[in-house]
């Protein structure tokens, strides 16, 4: 492959992913992408849904959103691409599409994975890591920044380095989902009750899906025993699942499946005390937010999925099948059914109280600071009584 120079390239696209997990995954490689190339202007391709979730990021400078797919969709990005004369486009997605977009709209350099037979679509096309399977796909996204800054410094700094994966959202929308909380009836959890979302669903896979008499008794289990305020979210698509759960259970959830878009669930998800989910988006984001995140894994592969933060565990009780990567099981689920309620539940205690210890000691290191007048104190979001009001700071 031919060498870069970096001071030719001013505008770069990046194609997004198309699934809301994914893109939380590629959040490192933006960020490194960013350091290399701290003065051009950075425009994300992607779905409409992708404001809620990078609106406010610092290593992006616009979003270009396109929608459908097939030939109309391939004529319009074109266009769009040929008005902003991109320099450097980088192709995270593995699809042929993408590719042949990156050529008709003429951007000189296109680095992205030789696959799908596009590899003559492409400057600099990529061989797929041997290991693929068996190392964390933000890893595979960060890989192909990495090739660039082989090609532009011949060097590569951060490939085997602690990738940073956070999201962050301003105290305004915080705020918001307070109030949109109270409004739709959760109750004020200040006094310590924890605020505990499941996520019953999943749009590509029921077969990733726990079934739904498990989580009506692990909702149950969280209201009874640990007093938890339990929410129930997820997309429109989703909405039944959340239905037959919240059915099947003696208490009641608060029930916001279908009821938020990606940018109110964001920020909503930044509120909670802990996620227990599917290998769903959710997943993802509320990781990426640095909240406690538990992931209930059958035919997917942790190793490639996992959310990926401190914060986040699994619980996973694979058969000789998993995991297949199947979308349905073809036989008896046997790698979501070996999981019970109780297994859930323990695990699920024990790392809200993990959460609430640390967010103690945090809150005690907050008050120090703010004695000594080393915190600035925003009165939006003042200290409260409680491990729901502490600042993170």
């Amino acid at each position: 492959m031919s060498e870069l120079n970096w001071r030719d390239i001013e505008r770069i696209v990046v194609r997004g992913t198309n699934w809301v997990g994914d893109a939380v995954m590629t959040v490192p490689a933006l960020r490194e992408l960013r350091r290399l190339f701290p003065e051009a202007h950075i425009t994300l391709a992607t779905r409409s849904w992708a404001r809620g979730l990078f609106a406010g990021a610092e290593f992006i400078d616009a979003l270009q959103v396109h929608e459908g797919s097939g030939l109309r969709s391939v004529v319009q990005q074109v266009r769009e691409w040929r008005k902003q004369s991109f320099d450097l486009a980088v192709l995270l997605p593995n699809s042929l599409e993408t590719a042949l977009v990156a050529s008709l709209a003429r951007v000189p350099l296109r680095i992205g994975y030789a696959t799908d037979g596009r590899q003559a679509l492409l400057s600099h096309p990529l061989e797929l890591p041997e290991w693929r399977s068996s190392k964390h796909e933000v890893y595979y996204y960060l890989k192909i920044v990495a090739e660039l800054e082989w090609l532009i410094k011949h060097e590569q700094t951060f490939l085997n380095t602690q990738p940073d994966g956070s999201l962050d959202i301003s105290s305004g929308r915080k705020a918001a989902a307070r109030d949109f909380l109270r409004t739709h009836g959760v109750g004020d959890v200040s006094d310590g009750r924890p605020l505990v979302a499941l996520c019953p669903g999943s749009i590509n896979s029921r077969a990733k899906r726990w079934p739904t008499e498990r989580y009506a008794a692990l909702g149950d289990r969280l209201i009874d025993d640990l007093q938890a305020e339990v929410i129930l979210i997820g997309s429109t698509a989703e909405a039944e699942v959340s239905r037959e759960v919240s059915r099947q259970m003696r208490n009641r959830p608060v029930v916001l499946t279908g009821q938020t878009d990606l940018a109110e669930l964001v920020a909503i998800l930044s509120k909670v005390d802990l996620l227990v989910t599917n290998d769903t988006g959710p997943a993802h984001i509320a990781s990426a937010l640095g909240r406690p995140t538990l992931v209930i894994f059958g035919p997917t592969n942790p190793l490639t999925t996992r959310p990926f933060s401190p914060l986040g565990e699994i619980v996973r009780q694979p058969p000789d099948c998993a995991p297949c990567m199947l979308r349905d099981c073809p036989i008896d689920h046997r790698c979501m059914t070996a999981i019970t309620p109780d297994d859930v539940f323990e695990r699920a205690r024990t790392m809200l109280v993990k959460g609430n210890l640390a967010t103690e000691t945090q809150r005690h290191r907050d008050l120090q600071d703010i004695k000594k007048g080393a915190v600035e104190v925003n009165t939006d979001e003042a200290l409260l009584p409680g491990p729901r009001g502490t600042k993170c700071l």
